[in-house]
């Protein structure tokens, strides 16, 4: 499988906003956040189209998403993760002492995963906190 490095974004999204109004367990939300916004350049040098699971692997950490095709101008290299359950699997937790840990500019890797799925956010919570988490 073909591997692209790239440098991750997370950040808000009005369709993250909306979502949650629907509740964070809601498919509604798992569709507007568990998603990674790629250059249509990046697309095609890893040959995958839109809805392919791709793993984003950081030094923090890797999660499965699907790849959407960005549509905001031209930025090979650079992804887009909204914030939430499965950005916070690949950013740096350690918010130096601003309360806030750094979500722009994360090296990573990015590569396609067919057959792998994108998991729920029960399951996320589960594997990252332990099986008492109702997060």
């Amino acid at each position: 499988m073909r591997k692209l490095k790239v440098y991750l974004l997370t950040g808000r999204t009005i369709e993250q906003g909306k979502a949650k109004e629907f509740g964070k367990t809601s498919n509604l939300y798992k569709d507007s956040v568990a998603v990674c916004y790629i250059d249509p350049s990046d697309m095609k040098t890893l040959g995958i189209k839109s809805n392919t699971p791709v793993k984003v692997s950081t030094d923090f950490g890797s999660v499965v998403v699907r790849a959407e095709k960005s549509s905001r101008g031209s930025h090979p290299g650079v992804v887009y993760i909204p914030y939430g359950p499965w950005a916070n699997q690949v950013v740096d937790p350690e918010t130096h002492g601003i309360g806030m840990p750094s979500f722009k500019g994360v090296p990573a890797v990015l590569e396609p995963v067919p057959g792998e799925k994108v998991k729920e956010i029960e399951e996320l919570l589960r594997d990252s906190f332990g099986e008492g988490s109702k997060r």
